[in-house]
Formats: C-alpha cells, sequence, structure tokens
C-alpha cells in the first residue's frame, strides 16, 4: 500500500468536497481544522487542491518533519522548504550557504512560469528575513541552454559583479572556476554546481557535478545561475509580500508567527559575533518590518490546523472542519501491550496499517507476532512519516514502526547534500602533500618535500619531484615512481628525524620492524591456529525472545551492524570457539551486538561475563544491559569496588548457583574467587587498556570459550587486510542512521554564550561536558560558571587525581549528583552518558580532529537534541590547518559522517593500540604508509613460509596467475607529463601524478581518463601517453620484466635475474622467445652483467612500447 492510498481512505471524498469548498470561498478569511494529531495534518494537506499553499510550522525542526511528510507523499517536485538563511540566531550573524540555496531555490521556484510547486514549508524565523523584491530577483538571475553563444570574459565580469568568488575548485555556493573550456559554477539555485562545456563560445553541454568526486552527475536542459543577494537583499520584502493575498497560510500557531518574528526583530546584533570580527554585520538590517509584518500576516486567508477538537468552537466567524484524531499509542516496546492493543483495534473493526522505509522492519514485526502466536493481520505501507496517528472517523490505525519499536526518526534536507563541500575541502587540503612537509621515500627513508621541478632529458621536458634528505642532499624522483612515496603520517605535534642518504640506517630500521612485526604476528597467528582446532559449545539458532529483542533496539541496524551480529551469532552456532573483534567508533552500535550475544547465551542457560577498564564503564555497561533486558527473564549484576562486602559475596554465590546470567566488572572477575556454573561466554571491553597479566589469564579463558572483544578505536581497514588471518574482525565504518544529528556552533567563549549553553541544558534536566586542554584551567572555568549560573554544581575531574577520586567524580556525576564535570579530555576515553546532551569544548584550537570527533561523539546519545559549543580565541590566534579542522567539525553535524575527517589520526592511534607501544614506536619512526607496507610483506611472507599448510585456502596461487616480478621500474626521456596549461594548479597535478602511479587494476585507468575529460576537458598527447605508461607497467610485469628503458628511439626491456629459474622454465618467458623468433628486426637479446635485456629499435612512443608488450602476451 502507498502513502496516497492511505491518504485517500483518511480524507474521505465527502471531506475532501468540504474543504475544497471552504477554500475556494475567499470570503472565509479564518479557517480550522481541528483534531489533527501526529502527521494527520500533512495527511490532509497533500489530499488539498490548492493552486500555491504555505505552511508556517512553529520552528525549524516542525518544518524539517513536515516538508519531509509532505514529499514523502506527494514527491519532491511538488514541495519545497524555506528555512533562515542563518545558522543559530541571525543576530549572531552566520549564514549558512546550504540553506540559503535552499531559500533561493525555493524563490526561483515560486517565480518560474511553469512550476510544479503546490507547497512552501516555512516557520517564522525564515519569515523574519526579508527576500528580494520578484523584480530585482529576476535581474540578478542568468539562464543558460546548450547551444547559447557565450562571450566568458563578459560571464567572468557579471559574475564577479553578482558577488561570485573565482577559486581554483569549486565546493561551496557562491564560487567559480575556470580550466580550459570548462566552467564549473556554484549557483545558489541549486544544492549542486553546475559544469559548462565550452566549444569555443557555445556551450557543448551543461552538467551537474558532485562536489566530494567532483565529477559529472547527470546532463541539464538549463543552468538556473542566482545569487545569493537573490535570498537575503537588505532592501528586500517579506516573503508574504511576494504572495497573493488569497494565498492560504496554513499555520500550527498563526499568534506565534507574528510574535516571534517581532521578538527576533527586536533583537540587537550579538557582542560575541562583533568581537570575533565574523560573519554578516549586517543581518539585523534584513530582518522584515514587524508591524508591516503582522498587517500583511493579517489580510492574509489564514487556516490553523490543531490536533485539539474543541478549538475555535466559540470564535465567530471562524469556519471550522473536525475530524476525529488521537496520536499513535506509546508502546515502549512491550509485545504483549503492543499485541493486545492491536488485537482490541481489529476487534473493533479497525483496519491497521503499519508505516516504514523498509520492508525489512514490517517482516520483522510479523516474525514477532507469528513467534508468539498471535493472529494479527496489518497492512505494510512503505514509506513512513514522522508521526502516526489513529483516526476514528475512518476506523484505521496509521502506525509508524519507529514509534513501535522507540526509535528516533530523523528527517533530511538537501541542504546536507551542499555541506560536504566544505568537509571535502577541508579533506583534501588535510591531505595534499605542500612543499615542506615530510615525506616517506621507502627506499631512502624521511625526507622533505620540494615540489614538482621541470627537467629537461634529451631536449624533452618532464616532470620530477624534489625530495631533501639530511645535508640538503636531493634526490629527484620520477613521476613514474610516485608509489614510493607517502605523505608521513605519525603521531600528531611530533617532528621526524630526517634520514641520511647512503647510511643504510633506514634500511637497517626497516629489517629490524619486520623482524619485530613478525613476532609479533607469528603469536597472533599461532594462537588463532590453535583455536580453529579447538572444541566449544555450539550454541542453538535464535529463538522468539532473540528476535524481540532485536526488533525493540531503538535504531535501525546499520549494515555493517547486521554483518556483525550475523558474523557472532555464526561463530557462536559454530562448534569451534569464537575470538572476533568488533571494531567501530563512538556510538556506532558494539555494545548491542554485545547484549544481542550476551542474551543468545542466555537463552542456552550459558553465563556470560564482560570484562571493562573501568569501574566507572562497569556501571554503564551494567545500566545499558539492564535497561535493554529489562523486560526478559535475565538478571544482569556487577561487581566493583562502590559494592559494599556483603553485596559482593551474595553476587558470588549467585553466580556459582548459576542465578546470574551476566555479570560485569573489571579484572576481578576473572580472579580466583570468582567461580561461574557455567561460562558460555567472554566479552571484553577495550582489551588494549588491560596488563600483560590480565591479558595472559584471558588467553588460558580463551582457548576454548566463546570470546568477543570490543574495541572504541577503529582498526585502520589496511591493517585488517594485513591481520586478516591472525584474527576475525568485524568493523563497524557506518554510522547509525537516524540519530539525531548535533547542534555544532564555532564561537569566542563570552559569557552569554556560556550562560545560556549551561542554563538551557539544565532547563530541561540534562547535564554538561565542559572540556578544556589544561588542568590550570579547571578553576577558573568553575568560578565563571557559579557567577554565571548561579546554584550550579560543577565537579572536577583530571588525570592528575588519584584514580579512586576522579572515579569518584565521573560516578557521582553519572548518578546526577552534579550538574557540570568540568575535565580535562578523559570523558573521550568511553564515558557515555545519554543525560549528557551539551558539550562546551574550550580551546578547540588545541585539539586534534579525532580528539574533537570524539569528544563530540560523547553526547547526542539519546533522542533528545544535542549541543556542542566549540569555543576559540578570538581574532587570528589560530592556525589555518586548525581553522579548517573546525570548519569541517562544524559542517558534520551528524554522528559519525565526520568519522572519515578523524580517520587518519585515529588510523594511527589504533594501529598503536591494536599492536601495542613498541609498534607505536615503529610508526613514528618510519611514517604511517611505510609502516603498513612491511607490515604487510611481514604477514604474507608468514603465511606462505611458516604457517604455509594453515593458509593454504588464502594464498596467492589460487589467483591462477603465477608472478615473477614484484614492480616494474620504467625510465624514459620522453615528454610525458601533465601540462600546467591543462591541469593549472601544482597540487592538484601531484595528486593526480599519485593516483595515476598507484593504480592496480586496468579499469582504474579508463576510469582516470574519464575523470581527466570531465574536470579539465579534452586530454592532450603528451598526457595521454603518460597515462598509456600504467597498462605498460602492467603488460611488463605479466612478461616478466623488472626494468623499462624508453630512452633515445629505443626500448631496453631488463628481465628478472638468472637466480629466479621458476621464470625461465614458464610460459611467459616461452612467449618472449616467441615473439623475438617472429620479430628478428629491430630486436636484439643481450647480457648486460648479471641481466638479460631484449633492445627494441624504433620505439618513440608509449604507445609503440604497449603494443609491442601487448603483441608478446598475446602469443599462443
Amino acid at each position: 500500500m502507498t502513502l496516497t492510498e492511505c491518504a485517500s481512505q483518511f480524507v474521505t471524498d465527502s471531506k475532501r468536497r468540504a474543504a475544497a469548498g471552504m477554500l475556494r470561498n475567499r470570503d472565509l478569511r479564518r479557517l480550522m481544522f481541528a483534531g489533527l494529531a501526529g502527521s494527520a495534518p500533512a495527511v490532509f494537506l497533500s489530499t488539498l487542491d490548492v493552486p500555491l499553499g504555505v505552511v508556517v510550522c512553529n520552528d525549524l525542526t516542525g518544518a524539517g518533519y513536515m516538508f519531509s511528510d509532505l514529499t514523502a507523499i506527494l514527491g519532491p517536485d511538488a514541495v519545497a522548504i524555506f528555512p533562515s538563511g542563518y545558522k543559530r540566531d541571525i543576530k549572531y550573524g552566520q549564514p549558512d550557504g546550504p540553506q540559503q540555496i535552499l531559500r533561493t531555490e525555493t524563490l526561483d521556484r515560486l517565480h518560474a512560469p511553469k512550476s510544479s510547486l503546490t507547497w512552501i514549508v516555512t516557520y517564522p524565523e525564515a519569515l523574519a528575513e526579508r527576500v528580494a523584491a520578484p523584480e530585482a530577483m529576476a535581474c540578478d538571475t542568468l539562464r543558460f541552454h546548450p547551444g547559447d553563444t557565450v562571450r566568458i570574459s563578459e560571464l567572468l565580469q557579471r559574475l564577479l559583479d553578482m558577488g561570485f568568488h573565482k577559486v581554483d575548485y569549486v565546493y561551496e555556493p557562491g564560487q567559480f572556476a575556470v580550466r580550459g573550456s570548462i566552467f564549473d559554477i556554484f549557483s545558489y539555485s541549486r544544492d549542486m554546481p553546475y559544469r559548462f562545456d565550452f566549444f569555443d563560445e557555445d556551450i557543448d553541454t551543461i552538467r551537474t557535478f558532485n562536489i566530494e568526486t567532483q565529477l559529472s552527475e547527470g546532463k541539464e536542459d538549463e543552468a538556473v545561475i542566482l545569487s545569493a543577494r537573490a535570498s537575503d537583499a537588505t532592501g528586500g520584502v517579506s516573503l508574504l509580500d511576494t504572495l497573493d493575498t488569497d494565498t492560504v497560510l496554513f499555520c500550527a500557531d498563526p499568534e506565534f508567527v507574528t510574535a516571534r518574528v517581532a521578538s527576533v526583530a527586536a533583537q540587537t546584533y550579538s557582542d560575541s559575533a562583533v568581537i570575533a570580527g565574523e560573519g554578516d554585520l549586517d543581518s539585523m538590517q534584513k530582518v522584515v518590518d514587524p508591524d508591516e509584518f503582522r498587517a500583511r500576516f493579517e489580510a492574509m486567508r489564514v487556516a490553523q490546523f490543531t490536533p485539539n477538537r474543541e478549538a475555535g468552537e466559540n470564535i465567530a466567524g471562524l469556519a471550522r472542519m473536525v475530524f476525529d484524531t488521537a496520536p499513535q499509542t506509546l508502546y515502549h516496546k512491550n509485545f504483549d501491550l503492543i499485541a493486545d492493543s492491536f488485537a482490541d483495534f481489529l476487534a473493533k473493526g479497525y483496519r491497521i496499517m503499519v508505516l516504514s522505509d523498509s520492508a525489512r522492519q514490517t517482516d520483522r514485526l510479523k516474525e514477532i507476532f507469528e513467534d508468539r502466536g498471535d493472529d494479527i493481520v496489518f497492512t505494510p505501507v512503505e514509506p513512513t512519516l514522522h508521526e502516526g496517528f489513529i483516526d476514528r472517523g475512518s476506523k484505521s490505525c496509521f502506525f509508524t514502526d519507529h514509534q513501535i519499536f522507540d526509535r528516533f526518526h530523523n528527517y533530511t534536507l538537501k541542504a546536507d547534500r551542499a555541506r560536504s563541500g566544505r568537509v571535502a575541502l577541508s579533506l583534501k587540503e588535510l591531505n595534499q602533500i605542500e612543499p615542506g612537509d615530510y615525506i616517506v621515500h621507502i627506499d631512502h627513508g624521511i625526507g622533505i618535500f620540494g615540489g614538482l621541478v621541470k627537467t629537461a632529458t634529451n631536449g624533452h621536458p618532464q616532470e620530477m619531484i624534489k625530495v631533501f634528505f639530511q645535508n640538503n642532499d636531493l634526490v629527484l624522483v620520477s613521476i613514474h615512481a610516485l608509489h614510493k612515496l607517502s605523505k608521513y603520517r605519525g603521531q600528531e605535534g611530533a617532528a621526524p628525524k630526517v634520514s641520511k642518504l647512503g647510511s643504510g640506517a633506514w634500511q637497517r630500521l626497516k629489517e629490524r620492524t619486520k623482524s619485530k612485526m613478525k613476532d609479533m604476528a607469528r603469536d597472533l597467528i599461532r594462537l588463532y591456529a590453535q583455536r580453529r582446532h579447538e572444541k566449544g559449545h555450539a550454541f542453538p539458532a535464535d529463538n522468539y525472545l532473540q528476535h524481540e529483542l532485536e526488533a525493540s533496539f531503538a535504531y535501525e541496524d546499520t549494515p555493517d551492524q547486521q554483518k556483525a551480529t550475523a558474523a557472532v551469532k555464526a561463530d557462536m552456532e559454530s562448534p569451534r570457539p569464537m575470538d572476533r573483534l568488533v571494531c567501530g567508533d563512538v556510538g556506532f552500535g558494539k555494545t548491542e551486538i554485545a547484549v544481542r550475544a550476551a542474551f543468545k547465551a542466555a537463552c542456552d542457560n550459558k553465563q556470560t561475563a564482560l570484562l571493562v577498564p573501568t569501574t566507572v564503564l562497569a556501571m554503564q555497561h551494567y545500566h545499558t544491559f539492564r535497561d535493554r533486558l529489562k523486560d526478559f527473564p535475565v538478571r544482569v549484576e556487577f561487581l566493583s569496588r562502590a559494592k559494599k562486602a556483603a553485596e559482593t559475596r551474595q553476587i558470588l554465590a549467585d553466580l556459582k548457583a548459576g542465578k546470574i546470567d551476566i555479570l560485569i566488572g573489571t579484572h576481578k572477575i576473572i580472579g580466583k574467587q570468582v567461580e561461574f556454573k557455567d561460562l558460555g561466554l567472554l566479552v571484553i571491553d577495550e582489551e588494549q587498556k588491560f596488563g600483560v597479566a590480565v591479558k595472559e589469564k584471558l588467553k588460558q579463558l580463551k582457548t576454548n570459550v566463546d570470546t568477543l572483544t570490543m574495541s572504541a578505536t577503529p582498526i585502520p581497514r589496511t591493517l585488517q587486510f594485513s591481520l586478516m588471518g591472525a584474527r576475525d574482525l568485524s568493523n563497524l565504518n557506518t554510522p547509525p542512521a537516524n540519530r539525531q544529528p548535533i547542534n555544532t556552533t564555532v564561537s569566542v567563549l563570552d559569557d552569554d554564550t556560556l550562560k545560556e549553553a549551561v542554563s538551557f541544558e539544565l532547563s530541561r534536566g540534562g547535564q554538561v561536558f565542559f572540556v578544556t586542554n589544561r588542568i590550570q584551567n579547571l578553576f577558573e572555568l568553575q568560578t565563571k560558571l557559579e557567577r554565571l549560573v548561579p546554584g550550579v554544581r560543577v565537579v572536577i575531574a583530571h588525570g592528575q587525581m588519584p584514580p579512586e577520586q576522579m572515579e569518584k567524580a565521573i560516578i557521582d556525576f553519572s548518578n546526577r549528583d552534579y550538574d557540570v564535570l568540568l575535565s580535562t579530555t578523559i570523558i573521550e576515553n568511553g564515558v557515555d552518558m545519554p543525560n549528557v546532551n551539551t558539550i562546551l569544548v574550550n580551546n578547540a584550537h588545541r585539539f586534534g580532529l579525532s580528539e574533537l570527533h570524539q569528544l563530540r561523539g560523547r553526547v547526542g546519545r539519546s533522542s533528545r537534541k544535542a549541543f556542542c559549543y566549540v569555543f576559540v580565541p578570538p581574532g587570528d590566534a589560530m592556525t589555518p590547518v586548525a581553522r579548517r579542522r573546525l570548519q569541517a567539525i562544524e559542517s558534520f553535524s551528524e554522528l559519525g559522517s565526520g568519522i572519515h575527517i578523524a580517520m587518519q589520526d585515529l588510523d594511527i592511534r589504533g594501529a598503536g593500540n591494536l599492536l601495542g607501544a613498541e609498534q607505536s614506536g615503529f610508526i613514528a619512526d618510519l611514517g604511517y604508509e611505510a609502516y603498513q607496507q612491511i607490515l604487510r610483506e611481514s604477514v604474507t611472507e608468514l603465511k606462505t613460509e611458516e604457517f604455509g599448510d594453515e593458509f593454504q585456502d588464502v594464498s596467492d596461487a589460487a589467483t591462477g596467475q603465477e608472478e615473477y616480478v614484484n614492480e616494474v621500474t620504467i625510465e624514459s626521456d620522453l615528454e610525458l607529463r601533465l601540462p600546467p596549461e591543462y591541469v593549472p594548479q601544482e597540487n592538484e597535478r601531484i595528486t593526480l601524478y599519485r593516483q595515476l602511479d598507484n593504480m592496480e587494476r586496468p579499469e582504474q585507468v579508463e576510469e582516470f581518463r574519464a575523470e581527466l575529460r570531465d574536470r579539465f576537458g579534452a586530454i592532450p598527447d603528451v598526457s595521454e601517453e603518460l597515462i598509456k605508461v600504467v597498462p605498460l607497467r602492467f603488460e611488463a610485469k605479466k612478461a616478466g620484466i623488472e626494468r623499462l628503458v624508453l630512452k633515445n628511439g629505443q626500448m631496453r626491456a631488463y628481465f628478472v635475474g638468472a637466480e629466479n629459474k621458476a621464470y625461465y622454465q614458464s610460459r611467459a618467458f616461452g612467449r618472449v622467445l616467441e615473439w623475438l623468433q617472429g620479430n628478428p628486426r629491430d630486436t636484439q637479446f643481450r647480457k648486460a652483467g648479471e641481466r638479460n635485456l631484449i633492445v627494441i629499435g624504433n620505439v618513440t612512443t608509449v604507445s609503440r612500447a604497449l603494443d609491442i608488450m601487448t603483441a608478446i602476451n598475446a602469443q599462443q
């Protein structure tokens, strides 16, 4: 069933005709639709036949859900949202580019001649901001079509006059870029930028492109270029002034609209915004006159919608229509209550519709009813609405699955897509190699990057990369050897030692690291191999209780979570003992996987031990497990210093008697005095934080008990592949959907903001984390807080306190004895308190990206709106890198969506945690990429040599392609490059050269060509030849050639050494000999020292060399 069919069932033909009659009668200026609960207003409005309706909700959240509901029913062409053009209040003057796009896009659709727009959804703050008058907007609008003739110089000038900025690459609205025949422009009328491809002065094609990949996505018949002035003209008018007075305004609360606009107009520009010197100082000039707004509002037709059936009964001259709806019952995942309630509705003749975004959720509900033996019939409907409701008139229940299962439901606006540009740019800038950066050459060591340099070989221009080592020694690296270079990434803030050429120290360091790595990996692999032959307990398949528990999870499972849950269950059901490591960022759902595993064990009368590093975490997990399992016959207990001796004795006795199913605690729970009746599962949280003695104890336990280990530090993907044979790994990389986005604001720390942030959180019964980077600041900030918010209860915690004292402070805070926890970064490590929904970070520019990301992940863990205030010093005290980090963090308020920003810093930390302190030292010495490369080699060697028998199934021989060459070196005197007139930015050329040199699959070459054509236009011949070097390398490798020299019109191909007997007996070498016999002209077979080579004349291009190599490999 569709939502449109639901709407027809709810609003009957007679109701629709009556509503149409009320709306057609223009003498009726005030209307009321009463008794509309939940999402019923959106369903009702979707059935009305109006030329244009404006829905005014009370705030952005209400408008977002109304927009989402109407779009789900009517489709995106019929609905537009008109938000405020500013972040937070307009008085702070912080423009929000993506929301300005939505404003201008809506205005453009409103005034377009053939618009299908029927509904505009807005709220008072957005109406309080002026818009350009339609005639002024027409002057600020340019329209282009394929085939139009345009003088580029005039277009550039026009765009600059309209307030656009010229940049290298377009990432944000209001920017444009020119590269040869390609012209990119980000208009305020679309959430994606346009790309014009010119042929001379004619527009050949118009495409939109993705800001993150910079690649085209679709062709367009028209490009509408609107400047930002269209949405915020200082001398403009109210949106209501651009509408006909007979347009109906559908409001939730008409009085509130005019009152709220008046209160926005009464504000003055924020002092802190003035101090910061950032933002739009004229923002308050763009607010409408409140008296004029009220007069215009009162002149228009207004229809109020309300859940209250009695509203407006005694108001004269008010036309009313009354519905009989009630909000969806709140079941709180209680399936007894759900089944009784559904059966009751069915008995009364009601029809039940369950609205969901995925068929999987409704199937899950059916399974639960079937497993319980309930005979309940309902109709699945896709997609869902925000809130369900019961309509007594049509005897219908429109229930949403997220309310049945107590999950948070989020709406998305297209602005989120435009925001990704800011993050893509920040990422790009953070990952680029700039002159002066440390760089690792895998053969020579750590050097300093000196940029691109133009050289000439035999009269042909070429580009090389300069790398400086100790004593200013210089190495020029060919663009065909860039895979040997990587940006040095060690722990943040620590500078590495630059290597000395020719000293042998770098080689020795690599060898030492390799042998240590082998020792470490050997232990892991040996333990793993041993466990593969052990016998453990095989758990039975899931029962209905398991389904019920999983269906009641407050959030939609992410694909990674589903995969990890399935893997854990499969491991538990197999007779081999499980040893699985689940990694995932803060809030990605690791604990839920542990809850499900522990419950599965309890269903089979097996006990679970959950081992955690700190008492605080033990308590936290205890609360989580207890709350999740409160509706099931499972007993959860925890052991800690906080328990009295008598309580501890009782718990131990009950544990031994088998009365406790899940026991949570620190390392004490694997001590001698703790006896389990039948331990079936061991869950370890943050294993890397335990000492050696505990780890040894665990090793003995692990051999025949199922073990699930959890880590909040993501294990880098590349390490994951390396350790593939040493451990079963599940990585949770996908952020959970439908978590509340965290409202993130970067500002100067001033009394107003601090008071407002803390007072608001306390007013809703919440608590606050306040993090600063220095212990000295803690007491000063405490005094400030107590002065600004009288009566606030502040507790201080920092790393230099005795552990018991710090633990007590955190436990007291989690028990809500205090309102604010003022601390250094200790809260980053695993403390999870759902009642804390505001975090303040002082001196944020001093924190790394991953720290900021993880700190912010500490809030927004419940269904409440969370706030993160990032405080920075006023003025220009920040480095550009720090500023970029903060921009990235601010732009991505979705939980986890910023994970890839922080990834490189987290990777390094993750590798260190997984592999131990000694390995962290090697990462610092070698740089992260070189370290990974050596680790990969070490593990491969171990698997193929020492543990060959164990890992036959993963041996490379399975590929069927024998490889005799590790890598092919290519040298040439040909002109192979990306000319500066084709790709003007040096940084971009380096990025593209690296991309080309790191290719591993033939299909990547075609993708690269397509990317160049798309972004820069037709590919020049010298660049086409450069691209062909990649397939040439692939073919040479296949033929067993390890060095190719293209110089002086000849190609010299060097074979692998004579010691590689297997090659000289192989079919690959046979093919070379056959080709030589068939092509004796211009060909010689020679010896150079220990190496065999062939010299082929008349090879003046890469294309010719590639033809020859392909012909050699094509021999039958």
